[in-house]
């Protein structure tokens, strides 16, 4: 569960599939993250070899500990399953969970040996020791660092903040399962088909049962898929086109499309590292030196103390 509580040492994380793609890549794993916009067999086929489902949704607590609709417990999952114990690590714990069962997955030293330190503990114990982790937690926040901003002193009313969760569905041993760091154990869905799209077409079942519990047109959710990276493979069939004299036009725009789109994800994460206080010190000493500073500040303090009083009022803040 992500909360504005930062105590643990673990920062908030942005369910964007450039985030996620780093983090593997950061672990050593050879698997990339994109967002999925539907759950049709089409859309599903761009991702083969599908490994995992990462999903995101508005938490909301119910008193209850029965697992979510349509599934059971199962206690004596043999795979790899963590609680999560602290705030705000529940993206990275979702990969955990996913990646730890896929067989013969590809992955750096640092990550193959937490998994075989945590081998044979119980989920609560996991958990703390995937969280323990000091090169874990800085891998996960290297592309969500501390705000710089604090609203300390403003004499805000206490409100409750909307919380999202990170799980993860994945296939195993012939089942459809549901790992959620906050539930007591892995939740099954039943067996699956290994006709067709196998276990995908059970996890769509699963999934749209889930959404369809929000109200229409919500939008208090997001999905992402676990796949292997299509780049290798793209450049291999190039090369054989290439070599055979073959059309590879439109393989080619694939390809540049696969690349603008890591382009993209390395432009805007590092935007999520740079740290802006220089840029927004020089600019404050430009604006002074030009005498537009005081206005603009005075504008500022009114613009925000407006802002505060609706929010007393129970009215929403405007974002700028």
């Amino acid at each position: 569960m992500a909360a504005d509580d930062d105590t643990s040492g673990w920062q908030l994380t942005e369910s964007d599939p450039g985030v996620f793609t780093e983090l593997l890549k950061t672990l050593g794993v050879p698997l990339v993250v994109d967002d999925l916009y539907s759950l049709d067999a089409a859309t599903l086929t761009e991702f083969q070899p599908l490994h995992a489902l990462i999903f995101l949704f508005k938490w909301v607590s119910t008193g209850s500990a029965e697992p979510s609709v349509g599934g059971q417990y199962d206690p004596d999952f043999p795979g790899f399953f963590a609680h999560q114990v602290v705030n705000n690590a529940c993206a990275t714990l979702a990969v955990m969970n996913a990646i730890a069962n896929i067989p013969g997955l590809q992955m750096g030293a640092q990550l193959s040996d937490l998994f075989s330190f945590t081998a044979g503990m119980d989920p609560q114990t996991s958990g703390m020791a995937i969280t323990s982790s000091d090169w874990l937690r800085e891998a996960h926040n290297a592309l969500s660092p501390p705000s710089a901003i604090s609203l300390d002193g403003l004499d805000l009313p206490k409100s409750t903040e909307d919380a999202y969760h990170f799980i993860v569905y994945i296939p195993y041993a012939g089942s459809l399962y549901e790992l959620d760091g906050l539930k007591q154990a892995p939740v099954s869905h039943g067996a699956y088909s290994e006709a067709g799209e196998g276990w995908v077409a059970k996890a769509r079942e699963v999934i749209e049962a889930r959404i369809g519990t929000y109200p229409p047109g919500s939008l208090e959710f997001s999905l992402l898929a676990v796949h292997d990276d299509p780049l290798p493979r793209l450049q291999e069939q190039l090369t054989q086109l290439q070599s055979a004299g073959a059309e590879a036009s439109e393989l080619m725009v694939r390809l540049a499309n696969e690349n603008s789109k890591r382009e993209r994800w390395a432009f805007e994460n590092s935007l999520r590292r740079h740290n802006y206080l220089g840029f927004i010190h020089a600019l404050l000493l430009s604006m002074a030196k030009a005498g537009t500073l005081d206005g603009a500040k005075e504008g500022a303090k009114k613009a925000l103390q407006e802002r505060i009083e609706r929010r007393k009022k129970g009215e929403a803040m405007d974002e700028d």
